[in-house]
């Protein structure tokens, strides 16, 4: 059955098919909460999000996946960061909690931004405690309770699990690839924290079904997966946990956010893409999709 919080997240639940597969989406949200204080005009903050990837996987829960969508944008807090990535400097006073703020936090970009790309001040004025823990408490809480129910149905249906965060990358963030064409850039990144979080015969699967469709890959540069497939990527236990990053320029106008005449083609791919990880993930498991 379908679940839906509304402005804070959306599962798309699989049919009478099941496959060993989660997919997430958790920077699509465009849903602005009224009590978000920004100064930034809405678009600037639009470009941050992940926009359309939600619906470039949304036939995955037609053919057994389950999908988890943030509705909230990640500008206002971002599910992909660790509840401690705190930027003290945003703060009216000192965090009650521990903090382990990382590089990301350092440059603005934490669990709540200070500054949104390319160089704005997310307001004008240190967030209060209270607000704080209420976006966590609210919002960012339960994206994470979600998706771990998923993945441990999925576990406990399955004996193993395979999960996909889904990402897109604009297009001027990436390095140019020299291989063959040094004007076109990586169509795809695939992250798993240098092997730490799937397996290689997983990351290889995908990998190897992307190029087969013609797309450039590369591998954990420059985007290596942060903290949702941290939690989840545990392949020692048979927990297999990939970051998927597409190319914007792919299926979209970066400046006007309309769709290229291409989309409809690469969602067409993302599905045959977790058609071939669910048959992956079923022999893996000898088991049947269930009826």
């Amino acid at each position: 059955m379908n679940e839906t919080i509304p402005g804070v997240y959306r599962l798309d639940a699989p049919g009478h098919v099941r496959i060993p597969l989660v997919l997430d989406s958790p920077h699509s949200g465009s849903d602005y909460p009224e009590s978000f204080d920004t100064t930034v005009p809405v678009t600037v903050l639009r470009r941050a999000e992940d926009m359309y990837v939600d619906d470039l996987f949304a036939d995955g829960p037609g053919l057994g996946a389950p999908l988890v969508s943030a509705l909230y944008p990640r500008s206002f807090i971002d599910p992909n960061r660790d509840v401690r990535d705190l930027d003290r400097d945003l703060l009216t006073e000192p965090w009650p909690d521990p903090v382990a703020p990382t590089e990301k936090a350092r440059l603005g970009h934490g669990l709540i931004w200070r500054v949104c790309p390319p160089d704005y001040p997310m307001y004008r004025r240190r967030l209060s405690i209270a607000e704080v823990q209420d976006r966590i408490a609210h919002y960012w809480e339960p994206y994470h309770k979600v998706l771990q129910r998923c993945m441990d149905e999925t576990y406990d249906m399955f004996g193993l699990a395979w999960h996909i965060n889904c990402h897109s990358m604009p297009s001027s963030s990436l390095p140019r690839d020299n291989e063959f064409n040094n004007m076109r850039r990586a169509d795809f990144v695939l992250g798993d924290r240098d092997g730490t979080t799937c397996s290689r015969e997983f990351l290889n699967v995908v990998g190897t079904t992307l190029k087969n469709f013609g797309y450039r890959v590369r591998i954990n540069d420059p985007y290596k997966g942060v903290e949702i497939v941290r939690r989840h990527g545990r392949p020692d236990l048979g927990r297999n946990s990939l970051q998927i990053e597409i190319n914007r320029a792919l299926y979209m106008n970066e400046e006007t956010f309309e769709r290229t005449p291409y989309y409809n083609t690469l969602k067409s791919h993302m599905a045959k893409l977790v058609e071939v990880v669910g048959d992956y993930a079923l022999e893996r498991t000898g088991a049947k999709a269930a009826e």
